[in-house]
């Protein structure tokens, strides 16, 4: 069974796309960029700022699906300049710590003036 999530006090999408999709025990979450949750606006900052406030967000919406960030077992992260990772991993690691899930990189060009995007999977049986 897939469910299409939107849990209450998140971002809302800036798209035609689900914010969460529960497919059987795995919950995929969409790309999540610096979007303040009381302004619903981006909120360009630094590195280490943006990427706070996106790991806050996609903690918010595990959360509001029923999961955490202990369940994550993938991350892609995006960014905007690969000189900034390791201020984005200090904060990463903070979020992270020794749960530690697989995680995939990549070096991109953003359509907004953003610096980083994250997207995760998280394994978490309904029960």
């Amino acid at each position: 069974m897939i469910e299409r999530l939107s849990p209450p006090g998140v971002p809302a999408p800036r798209g035609p796309y689900s914010p969460a999709v529960r497919a059987g025990d795995f919950i995929f979450l969409a790309g999540q960029v610096p979007v303040d949750p009381a302004t619903d606006k981006i909120s360009p900052g630094d590195i280490r700022s943006e990427t706070r406030l996106v790991l806050s967000n996609i903690k918010r919406l595990l959360e509001g699906v029923g999961s955490s960030l202990a369940d994550v077992v993938k991350v892609g992260v995006y960014l905007s300049d690969g000189s900034e990772f390791a201020q984005m991993n200090e904060v990463y690691a903070e979020f992270f710590g020794e749960a530690k899930p697989a995680r995939t990189t990549i070096v991109c060009k953003f359509i907004a003036d953003i610096r980083v995007e994250i997207d995760c999977v998280a394994y978490s049986p309904k029960g």
